[in-house]
Order: structure tokens, then C-alpha cells, then sequence
């Protein structure tokens, strides 16, 4: 048995649900079972952001259906109902086991062969267990990672099973920072433990690391850097100790764990061509084999921004970008739609605390504001950041506290290059090198992009503030 669909979306994330959408509006309404999404998760494509903020709230935290795609930016909230209506097939709860690129065919674990004329691969990434790491203990009842809502539930129910308790939380990337900030939210004491000399090393300078730690530091958080798990104690299917390579044991109610990802590539994996860990594309999305395509976490693909480096980028606004130029390149036969031209672009908000990031962070970091490490009672909300600048050129920039429009500006001078001639007088102007360009803080004249946070159904303000969505609305899309 089986069934034949034009076109299918294989995974169920945030870029399944922004390539749908796309792909409706191109369309000009329903799809009359043209399209197909199967996922492994019994639930419609949702904004996976809100599980690592406003989902683990202690107090009124949403949940489904109020973060379903594409709120996300402001735009249609995409319940089961919305994708019946336009004609869209969703298989839930379906896992695919094998794919044959040759005979356009996905076989699923049910046994049923799902055969496509064009397919978007929109598979993303899991996360990393520490058994890679040769650490045993996954599956023990209080240790938890976060990629689904099956994961933020089980950790909002450990949570709730040691309030005031010790949480262990292994790696200081996103997932680390954002749910070590809810661990605190929840009074529960937190231990971070990662190997590196800061937190977020992939993308922080020690400058800016330091001022996050102290401000984590402030609100009870230890850090034990430079330091790796070894093993961990298990009692009656719990961890009750995390034991170190230095030799130090700590002491878990629960353990959180957020080492990384891993783009789930394997069903291509001598069909398709592979590149910095995911499948390559052009800049038109477009896979090596012409009727596949791969967007989101999964795809590795050229940034103009970047003469052209392909890059892997793991990160929402990639996924729902990436997944929108997909489907209009899919559409459009012609070749009409270019190259998408995307501005890398990140961000998180913890606390109190909220920043942004565009581009690259290449070159020679140069900081601006008050980085001081909060005091005790200053209640002034910081702001500061960085440019860094290659070739003379500004590469990337970062900013802690802005309005809107410094936002705006920081994005504009990264998207053009801003050229530097001295790099004391950059630091010394600091933000005012970007808002200044811009006619005074206003709008920025040339095109960029950013993308802001999820709403609720009942009120988009209303969770602005636990999903964060400073940052402004794409100006102009990239076909």
C-alpha cells in the first residue's frame, strides 16, 4: 500500500510549517492534497523557541495550540483545522525508516511507501546524548534534553518533582543558558558545567561571557568550566550525583543536558551531497539531486553575506527562511526566484536580559557600552556590544538591551559591510557608528532581515515578553 503526493515535507518543525504557509499563499489557496507533511510528532509544525522560554515559566506558561506555526512572526496561527482546510495531508506520529532518492519513494516504519515528485527535507537536527560522550544514563527518569514538547514536558515535570532542589545543567551553549535561567525561575539551584573557558564559545567573546556569568552568578548559578562529565550515579532509575573529570562530585535532583546537535542527515547519506555536517544546496535550496530540497537546521548553504561560504546555520529564523525561499524557488520553474540572500541572525532572552546578534563573528571583536559585571542593586538595564571587523569591513555585531531601531541599525551596518578606517574611533563611537548611519536611529536604508518571537492566541503582545521578540520584521524578502 501506499500513496502518491505532488510534493512532501519530510519533518514536522518550524520550517515545515513556514514552507506550508508559502506554499499556500503561491498557490493561491488550497492545494487540493497536492502536499504532504510527515512527521514524527503528533502535533502540527509549532514554534519550538517557546519550549526553552515561556513553556517552562512557573506561572502561566502556554502551550499548543497557542504557539503553532506561524505565529512566530506575527503571522497565521496553523492549527490541525488550518491545514485540513487548504487541502494540506499532515501524517503525525509517523517515523520514515528508509528514503530512495532515485525512486522519489519514503518508506515508514508502519510499512507504508510515500512516493513524491519534489521533496523539501526539513528533517533538523537532534540533540547529542551523552552516551557519545561515553557517559551512561540517558535514560534515567530525571535527566532531560529539549528538542520537543515531549522533552519540555518531562522537564517541566522533573522540575516540579524537587522544587528548591540541585540541578546539574551539562553544556553552556543556548540550551544550557535558556534553561538555566528557567531552572532559576523555578528555585531550583543550578550547577553549569561545560569544558570550555566561557559560556556560549561558539559565539561570545570572554569580554561579553564574563558579563553573562556574573549576571547568572548573581542569581545563584555556579559555573565549573573547563570541566567534563565523567559518569553519573544512578539510584533507583534517578541520578543523584554527577561526577567530574576533576574529581569533583555534585549533587542532582535532575540534570539537564544541552551539548549540541546533530542534523539528522541519515536517511541521505550516500544519495545526497553532504557538506559541514548537513546536506548541500544552492542558493536556491536545491539539493544535488534536483527534485530534493533541504532547509532549516539541515542544510548547508551558501551566504552571500559570506563570499559565498557554505554554511550550516542551526537557528528559527534560518529555518523559517530558508523554508520560505524553498517553496517559492519549488514553484517558481522559471529560475525567477535568485539566491536567497540571508543575514545570519540569533538571539535569546533570559532574565531580564535580551540581545541580538547578526552575521559573523570574524575578525577582530571590537566592544562598546558597559560591560561591568552588574552590581548589587543597580537596577540600570545594561547595554552594550560588539562590531567585528574583517578586511575593514564590519563582519558581525552584537547588541545587549536595544531599542527597535538599534537593532535595526546594528543589522543594516553588518548587511552592508560598513566600512571601518580606525578601529579606536569605531570603539569609542560604539552604537552611534550604527545609528548614526541610519539618519539617527531610524529606519535603515538598505534591505536586511531579522524575525521576531511567538504569540499567543489570545494576544501577540501578551507573550512578547517570554518569547522575546525584539527583534523588528523583515523589510524586504530575499526574491
Amino acid at each position: 500500500m501506499g500513496r502518491a503526493f505532488e510534493y512532501v515535507i519530510l519533518g514536522g518543525g518550524v520550517a515545515a510549517g513556514y514552507a506550508a504557509l508559502e506554499f499556500v499563499r503561491r498557490n493561491g489557496g488550497a492545494s487540493s492534497q497536492e502536499l504532504c507533511i510527515i512527521s514524527d510528532e503528533h502535533f502540527a509544525p509549532y514554534e519550538r523557541p517557546a519550549l526553552s522560554k515561556g513553556y517552562l515559566l512557573p506561572q502561566d506558561a502556554p502551550r499548543l495550540p497557542a504557539f503553532h506555526t506561524c505565529v512566530g512572526s506575527k503571522d497565521e496561527l496553523l492549527t490541525e483545522e488550518w491545514y485540513n482546510e487548504h487541502g494540506i495531508v499532515l501524517v503525525l506520529g509517523t517515523r520514515v525508516i528508509s528514503a530512495d532518492v532515485r525512486q522519489k519513494t519514503l518508506l515508514t516504519s508502519s510499512g507504508e511507501t510515500i512516493s513524491y515528485k519534489t521533496l523539501i527535507v526539513a528533517t533538523g537536527a537532534r540533540a547529542v546524548k551523552l552516551e557519545e560522550f561515553g557517559v551512561s544514563g540517558s535514560d534515567a527518569r530525571n535527566v532531560c534534553y529539549l528538542r520537543n514538547v515531549e522533552d519540555a514536558d518531562k522537564l517541566v515535570g522533573v522540575m516540579r518533582s524537587c522544587p528548591g532542589g540541585n540541578a546539574v545543567v551539562v553544556g553552556g551553549g543556548y540550551i544550557g543558558m535558556e534553561c538555566a535561567a528557567a531552572l532559576v525561575t523555578n528555585n531550583i539551584k543550578v550547577t553549569m558545567v561545560f569544558p570550555e573557558k566561557h559560556c556560549m564559545g561558539r559565539l561570545f567573546t570572554p569580554k561579553i561571557a564574563e558579563f553573562y556569568e556574573s549576571y547568572y552568578a548573581s542569581r545563584g548559578v555556579n559555573f565549573v568550566k573547563e570541566a567534563a562529565v565523567t559518569s553519573m550515579q544512578i539510584s533507583a532509575g534517578k541520578v543523584t550525583a554527577v561526577n567530574l573529570g576533576n574529581g569533583r562530585r555534585l549533587p542532582a535532583d535532575m540534570v539537564v543536558v544541552g551539548v549540541g546537535a546533530r542534523a539528522n542527515t541519515g536517511l541521505f547519506d550516500g544519495q545526497l551531497v553532504m557538506e559541514n555536517g548537513g546536506i548541500k544546496v544552492n542558493g536556491r535550496m536545491q539539493a544535488s539531486d534536483a527534485s530534493v530540497y533541504a532547509v532549516g537546521d539541515v542544510a548547508a548553504f551558501p551566504v552571500k553575506l559570506f563570499g559565498g561560504d557554505v554554511r550550516r546555520l542551526e537557528h528559527v529564523d534560518c529555518a523559517r527562511r530558508t523554508a520560505r525561499h524553498a517553496v517559492a524557488a519549488m514553484l517558481e520553474g522559471t529560475g525567477s526566484v535568485g539566491h536567497i540572500d540571508y543575514l545570519p541572525f540569533f538571539y535569546s532572552r533570559v532574565f531580564s536580559l535580551s540581545w541580538q546578534f547578526y552575521g559573523d563573528n570574524a575578525g577582530e571583536a571590537v566592544h562598546f557600552g558597559d560591560l561591568a559585571p552588574p552590581g548589587d542593586g543597580d537596577g540600570a538595564a545594561p547595554k552594550f556590544g560588539a562590531y567585528w571587523v574583517r578586511d575593514g569591513r564590519v563582519a558581525g555585531a552584537f547588541l545587549e538591551g536595544g531599542s527597535r531601531q538599534e537593532y535595526e541599525a546594528v543589522a543594516a551596518a553588518v548587511r552592508r559591510g560598513a566600512a571601518v578606517a580606525d578601529v579606536a574611533e569605531l570603539e569609542r563611537r560604539g552604537l552611534a557608528f550604527a545609528t548614526q548611519a541610519t539618519g539617527g536611529g531610524g529606519k535603515p536604508t538598505c534591505a536586511w532581515h531579522a524575525t521576531v518571537g511567538v504569540a499567543a492566541a489570545v494576544s501577540i503582545a501578551a507573550f512578547a515578553c517570554w518569547y522575546g521578540w525584539q527583534a523588528p520584521y523583515v523589510l524586504k524578502r530575499d526574491f
